[in-house]
């Protein structure tokens, strides 16, 4: 309860979702998961759980009497982590938590039968978060790197890679690769995009001005490292969690790029929302690879109500249509495709705003579709309707991620034929992260990529054009 409340646009925001970050962990059940949290008891925990070669270890973060650690205690145990974990473990128990949710609440429950297993599966579950020190990712070249780079902290680059070294169901894993590579992983069931923004920006600044408290001379017990009793049917879980992973692994193409020609500035210059703005981009660039218009959603936060959320905005006007058909349409004067530039931008930005304030419809529907299935009722006839099924067939996911910090952050597509757009609009550039998966051949993820930087470019010619 120490943190400054936020506001978005004049209005607080709700701050609930802090304290659960720390401490908690999705759990898989038979038929479905929960979310548990361990940070409020009486006993909160005190340590982290580290991992390296697959190998989980318990460390703690705060001494004895209650103080925090220092940095230099913090460092001198992870060099004896280091030191014990040279040797890849056998068994990648980490990789379980990437299955089917029924396929791993099976293998969860046959887990937790043996003692000891269970002990560690606890330790990883109420660790504050984890901190996976993976193996370098392969610099195949530098254009490729940042997407390479991406793709490790989203999944781990697979079973021959450091996907043995997560624990997907955390709610927060930091990782850090040892060619200086690192990032934050975290799970949704939980974490929301802002916050956790906030919370890299958090530990950027404290990096700048560190906690220079000198280490107590008492000597720290060793780090306590989780061990797993794995019987036949676990062992048989593990590999086929393995064959599952590669297969998704190999299917997600991810494609990051850094547009440096302009930022949130030139929108901004225009009297345009910056996130209003990108999103007919991208609209357009869909357009202009498929030639359609497809159901579209971005991520509006729900925060300015108690205990709220997300809810979708639903992208595509008829406002951003018209604009699409006439943008390169060469009969149409370049002063009426700005006006119709402006009618879709302002008819987005109006959306969003309804957003904010509740007035989404996605959430709603959804409550009433899970009511009437809670209460043994016969699903509303609009649920079971051809348009329905369609208008939420999300084609393309969207989301702005605005922070403080010049990161990139991506997720992938919800549907087969979809794609996932995620970008990090800065003041002269834009962060993008642009996902598809390869076993549709519709998609594309660099073709995507590359048309929304051309569009770009033709929205900036639009603009400010160079005579």
């Amino acid at each position: 309860g120490q943190l400054p409340v936020e506001y978005m646009r004049g209005k607080p925001l709700c701050m609930e979702l802090y304290p659960l970050l720390f401490s908690s962990c999705r759990i898989p059940g038979p038929k479905h998961d929960y979310v548990a949290h361990y940070g409020n008891s009486r006993r909160s925990p005190t340590h982290i759980t580290v991992v390296r070669n697959y190998q989980f270890f318990q460390l703690e973060v705060y001494n004895s009497d209650g103080s925090r650690m220092t940095e230099s205690q913090i460092h001198s145990q992870l060099h004896r982590i280091r030191s014990q974990s040279w040797k890849t473990d056998k068994e990648p128990m980490g990789i379980l938590t990437s299955e089917h949710r029924h396929t791993w609440g099976e293998a969860y429950n046959r887990l937790l039968r043996d003692k000891l297993n269970q002990e560690s599966v606890r330790m990883i579950e109420t660790g504050l978060f984890s901190l996976c020190l993976d193996s370098p990712v392969m610099r195949i070249s530098d254009e490729k790197y940042a997407s390479r780079k991406a793709a490790q902290i989203l999944h781990g680059g697979g079973t021959y890679s450091n996907s043995g070294n997560r624990w997907f169901d955390k709610t927060l894993q930091f990782v850090v690769g040892e060619d200086g590579s690192w990032g934050l992983l975290y799970e949704q069931a939980t974490a929301e995009g802002p916050p956790i923004a906030n919370l890299l920006h958090h530990i950027l600044e404290y990096c700048e001005k560190p906690d220079p408290k000198r280490a107590p001379l008492v000597p720290i017990p060793m780090p306590k490292k989780l061990y797993f009793h794995i019987d036949r049917d676990i062992k048989r879980d593990i590999e086929q969690a393995k064959q599952n992973l590669d297969i998704l692994i190999n299917d997600l193409d991810v494609h990051v790029f850094n547009f440096k020609k302009f930022g949130k500035e030139l929108p901004k210059e225009h009297n345009m929302s910056p996130n209003s703005f990108i999103q007919v981009a991208v609209q357009l660039s869909y357009y202009r690879v498929h030639n359609e218009v497809c159901p579209a959603c971005d991520i509006a936060s729900q925060r300015m109500f108690r205990g709220g959320r997300t809810e979708y905005i639903r992208s595509p006007t008829n406002q951003a249509l018209k604009f699409i058909l006439a943008f390169d349409d060469l009969t149409v004067s370049r002063e009426a495709k700005l006006e119709l530039l402006r009618e879709a931008v302002d008819a987005y930005s109006e959306l969003t705003a309804q957003a904010l304030r509740g007035h989404g419809i996605d959430c709603h529907l959804l409550g009433l579709k899970l009511q009437a299935i809670e209460e043994g009722r016969s699903i509303p006839k609009i649920f079971m309707d051809t348009a329905y099924g369609l208008a939420t067939h999300w084609k393309l996911r969207t989301g702005q991620v605005p922070t403080n910090t010049d990161s990139v952050m991506c997720f992938g597509p919800l549907v087969p034929d979809g794609y996932a757009v995620c970008y990090n609009p800065q003041a002269d550039h834009v962060h993008f992260a642009v996902t598809a998966f390869n076993c549709c051949e519709d998609t594309n993820a660099e073709t995507m990529a590359r048309t929304l930087k051309e569009t770009l470019c033709d929205l900036q010619e639009l603009l400010q054009p160079t005579v």
